[in-house]
């Protein structure tokens, strides 16, 4: 029964059911959204990759001991408060 997973017939049935679901009016607005967040999901993913990625011809720097990094909430907690005028 299941030995040939999804044939022709099963798919055709899935994309019936869609048109009856959702309508011939939301499906082009539905594949437009998503066309654009899958373009939007691709650009993230690029510029993630190529953030992570070291410049050619560039030396590894030193890493950095995690106690050396400061949040932005203890940075504000160290500094002295500002007078109110």
């Amino acid at each position: 029964m299941l030995r040939n997973g999804l044939e022709p017939w099963h798919l055709l049935i899935v994309a019936i059911v869609v048109i009856v679901l959702f309508g011939s009016k939301k499906l082009p607005d539905t594949a437009r959204a998503l066309g654009k967040s899958m373009r939007i999901l691709k650009s993230e993913a690029k510029a993630m990759k190529d953030e992570n990625a070291p410049s050619p011809g560039a030396s590894p720097s030193a890493p950095v001991a995690p106690s050396a990094i400061r949040t932005s909430a203890e940075a504000a907690a160290a500094e002295p408060p500002a007078p109110a005028s």
